[in-house]
């Protein structure tokens, strides 16, 4: 495949204004097309789109099932997230952590979570094709 393809995935907000607060001035995401009922970020190249529910939002008892985020080839990248996220008073769902230490699924990784209870999750891998590769007797999650 020739053309970049990147992501699209929707969330539920009850709030444009704290959508704009926690994704673009928190996160420093773009802003695409706004509407009454939705808000488009730029979510580091892919398409988030923020719609508005009349639905009560309820927090998740822990990360799984759902919850989406990023995963940085760089980890200076990685890093200077958690500067920008704890200088802007972001909401640290899970403090930075290293996970599966000394294996090959090695990583690096935090969650925030926004106004809305959706979490967020974000890694770097100390070895970059663990994150695609299959790895024999591998753990996904913390299951």
């Amino acid at each position: 495949m020739q053309n970049k393809v990147f992501f699209h995935l929707a969330i539920p907000i009850n709030n444009i204004g704290l959508a704009k607060e926690f994704y673009a001035q928190g996160l420093g995401c773009q802003v695409g097309r706004v509407t009454a009922y939705a808000i488009i970020f730029n979510f580091y190249g892919n398409q988030l789109v923020a719609h508005i529910t009349k639905e009560q939002l309820n927090r998740q008892q822990g990360i799984y099932p759902r919850h989406f985020g990023l995963v940085f080839e760089n980890k200076n990248d990685w890093d200077n997230l958690i500067i920008k996220a704890k200088d802007r008073q972001l909401s640290f769902y899970q403090e930075p952590r290293l996970r599966f230490s000394g294996t090959e699924i090695e990583h690096w990784t935090f969650f925030l979570e926004d106004p809305f209870y959706n979490f967020l999750e974000f890694k770097f891998y100390t070895h970059q094709e663990a994150i695609f590769k299959p790895i024999k007797n591998a753990i996904i999650g913390d299951r």
